[in-house]
């Protein structure tokens, strides 16, 4: 028995991601605050989304809520534990963190891009074998009014790309796959708005 692998059709795809509601407006362009983070080693692009939120909160308070991994399990609703390795005592660049969700599957992380209180990404360097690659960033934009003031309010932005193995399933396993981060995304920036805004 034979069977034949059908072609894929990119930009079909594209249409279908729309069509079901999920934001490609980033789809394979690097992130521009996450100095090429989210693009990979051999010059492949990934599927990519983002979600945001606003929230009433300064950026550097955001920031060193979201980073700071001592306080992460008391608002992050996706993970079940979150420490940094080799030591480490506080995020930045280059630092290993180790973080598992709800559903027991564990990531270990580095960080390629720490800016306070702007920005910082990751990218994966073991997890699960169903993730052939991930990497994210997370930016921390402050809210400014029509006259170029502060509002003290912040607008965090939840950039990811992934993609599954094995490579030649993407097409099917990638959309499912990104659709699950999306909809752990906006739960997630909806409970970080919630800590924020309550330690104000």
């Amino acid at each position: 028995m034979s069977y034949t692998i059908p072609a894929r059709d990119p930009r079909a795809e594209r249409g279908q991601w729309r069509a079901a509601g999920w934001n490609q407006a980033g789809w394979d362009q690097e992130d521009e605050a996450g100095a090429g983070a989210l693009s990979c080693e051999s010059g492949v692009r990934m599927p990519t989304f983002e979600r945001s939120i606003e929230m009433r909160a300064e950026a550097g308070a955001v920031f060193d809520l979201a980073q700071d991994y001592n306080r992460r399990l008391s608002w992050d609703p996706f993970l079940r534990e979150a420490r940094l390795l080799g030591g480490a005592t506080q995020a930045g660049l280059g630092v290993r963190a180790w973080c598992v969700a709800r559903n027991g599957l564990g990531m270990e992380t580095e960080y390629v891009s720490f800016s306070r209180p702007s920005v910082v990404a990751v990218r994966m360097t073991r997890g699960p074998w169903l993730f052939r690659r991930f990497a994210g960033t997370w930016r921390f934009t402050p809210v400014v009014s029509g006259t170029g003031m502060g509002t003290g309010t912040t607008r965090v932005t939840f950039r990811y790309q992934v993609s599954a193995r094995p490579a030649w399933l993407g097409w099917l396993l990638d959309p499912p796959l990104l659709a699950i981060f999306a909809r752990e995304s906006v739960r997630r920036l909806r409970a970080l708005k919630r800590a924020a805004e309550g330690a104000g």
